[in-house]
C-alpha cells in the first residue's frame, strides 16, 4: 500500500434543523461576536433565519456580510476583511453556497494574520492560524465545508486557489432543510459538481488513496441514487439529506486526492463568462471523460455502474462509453443547459479558454491523461 496522509474537518453535524445549533457551538468555542457570511438571496429567502436566531439565543453578537458574489473576487474578500476587522469579530460562520463558504474561510484566515492574500495562492502557503469557523452549505455540490480550498477570482479574471489545512473549518453543519425547494437546474448542476469531485478524486494521478477511494464510491452511490428525486421532488428531505451527505463525502475525497482536468477546463468558463461552477463542470465533463478514457478505462469502469446501475456486468469499454453517454443525457433530463453556446461562448472564445485552462497546472498534474492545449481546444469544441 502506498503511504498517504488524510485531513478533513474536525466535526460534522448532520441533522435536519441543525443550523439552529450554530449559536451554541460558537458560544462553546468562546466566540462573542461573529462575522456571518452569506449572500443577499440567502437572506431574502429566509434560509439564514434559524442560524441567526440561534446565535442571538446563545448570546453571540453578529456582524452580517451579505455581499458575497459568485466566484468571489479578491477585492470583495479584502473589503469584507477590512469591515470585519473594524467590527472586532472573533469567529466566522457561513450559511451559503460554495462562494460564501470560500469567502468565509479566507476571512477567518486573513483576520488573524498580516500575510497578504497574494502570498497565499498555491498549496500550503498560509501562515498562522484562523479564527473559529463554522460552515453550513445551502447546496449539495461544492463540498467546501470539508475542503482546505478557497477559489478566488483575481483582478485579471483568473481563478486561483488557496489550499492549506488552516482553511478546514471546526464544524461542518449539514442541514437538509437549507436545500429544500432548490430549483431543479441548480440541484442538478451542484449534484453533478459533487459527482465530478468524486470521479476526479477516484482517478487522481497524485495522492489517490484507499480512504479517498471509499469516500468517492460512497458519494457516487448516494448522489447517483438521489439526484433525480431531488430534482423532480424538491421537497423530499431524505433525497436532500442524501445529496448533502454525498457532496460532503466527495469533498472529503477530493480534498485529499485532488481534482483534475474537468475543473481546469471549467474554471475559465467561470472567470470569463460567470458560468456557475457546477454548471461549468457539467458542461465539459462528458468530453473530458471521453478524452481520459484511454488511460482511465479501468478506474472509470469500476465506478460507472455505481452511478448508472444499468451498466453493471458490461465489458469495461462499454461501461465507460455508457458513463459518457449517461452524463450527456442526464443534463437535459434534469433541465440543465448542456452546450457552451447556451452560456454565451462562441467559437472565437475557445483559444482563450484553452490557454487559460492550461494555466491550471495545480489541477492538470492530477489528470490521468496528460492534457495539452490542442486537447483542451478540442474538448471545448465538442462541448460548444
Amino acid at each position: 500500500m502506498n503511504p498517504f496522509s488524510f485531513q478533513t474537518t474536525r466535526s460534522v453535524l448532520c441533522e435536519v434543523g441543525a443550523t439552529a445549533k450554530i449559536g451554541e457551538i460558537l458560544a462553546g468555542m468562546g466566540c462573542r461576536k461573529v462575522a456571518f457570511v452569506t449572500d443577499a438571496i440567502i437572506l431574502e429567502l429566509g434560509l439564514a433565519r434559524q442560524a441567526l436566531d440561534g446565535l442571538e439565543a446563545a448570546g453571540v453578537d453578529v456582524w452580517t456580510f451579505s455581499g458575497v458574489l459568485a466566484d468571489p473576487p479578491e477585492t470583495v474578500i479584502l473589503g469584507a476583511v477590512e469591515q470585519a476587522r473594524a467590527e472586532n469579530v472573533d469567529g466566522v460562520v457561513s450559511v451559503g453556497g460554495g462562494s460564501s463558504m470560500d469567502t468565509a474561510k479566507l476571512i477567518a484566515v486573513l483576520l488573524n494574520t498580516d500575510q497578504p492574500i497574494g502570498e497565499m495562492y498555491g498549496v500550503g502557503l498560509v501562515k498562522g492560524e484562523r479564527l473559529p469557523l463554522v460552515l453550513a452549505p445551502t447546496t449539495a455540490g461544492t463540498g467546501s465545508e470539508v475542503t482546505p480550498i478557497s477559489i478566488v477570482t483575481t483582478p485579471t479574471s483568473e481563478k486561483k486557489g488557496v489550499v492549506s489545512p488552516q482553511l478546514l473549518p471546526d464544524w461542518a453543519i449539514l442541514d437538509a432543510e437549507l436545500t429544500v425547494g432548490l430549483p431543479a437546474p441548480v440541484t442538478a448542476a451542484t449534484g453533478i459538481d459533487a459527482m465530478v469531485h468524486a470521479i476526479e478524486a477516484y482517478t487522481s494521478r497524485h495522492r489517490k488513496n484507499v480512504v479517498s477511494d471509499c469516500l468517492a464510491r460512497q458519494a457516487l452511490e448516494l448522489l447517483g441514487a438521489n439526484i433525480r428525486t431531488a430534482c423532480h421532488s424538491p421537497r423530499d428531505r431524505d433525497a436532500r439529506s442524501a445529496m448533502l451527505l454525498g457532496s460532503m463525502l466527495a469533498g472529503m475525497a477530493f480534498a485529499n486526492a485532488p481534482v483534475a482536468a474537468v475543473h481546469a477546463l471549467a474554471y475559465p468558463l467561470g472567470g470569463h463568462f460567470h458560468v456557475p461552477h457546477g454548471l461549468s463542470n457539467a458542461l465539459v465533463l462528458p468530453y473530458v471523460l471521453e478524452y481520459n478514457a484511454p488511460e482511465a478505462e479501468k478506474l472509470y469502469a469500476e465506478i460507472a455502474p455505481i452511478i448508472f446501475p444499468e451498466l453493471a456486468g458490461k465489458p469495461a469499454r462499454q461501461m465507460v462509453e455508457g458513463m459518457v453517454t449517461g452524463f450527456m443525457e442526464l443534463g437535459p433530463e434534469l433541465g440543465m443547459q448542456t452546450r457552451l453556446s447556451e452560456v454565451g461562448v462562441s467559437h472565437n472564445n475557445l483559444p482563450t479558454l484553452a490557454e487559460d485552462a492550461m494555466k491550471q497546472t495545480r489541477l492538470l498534474v492530477n489528470n490521468p491523461r496528460e492534457m495539452t492545449y490542442e486537447a483542451a481546444l478540442g474538448i471545448y469544441g465538442k462541448a460548444l
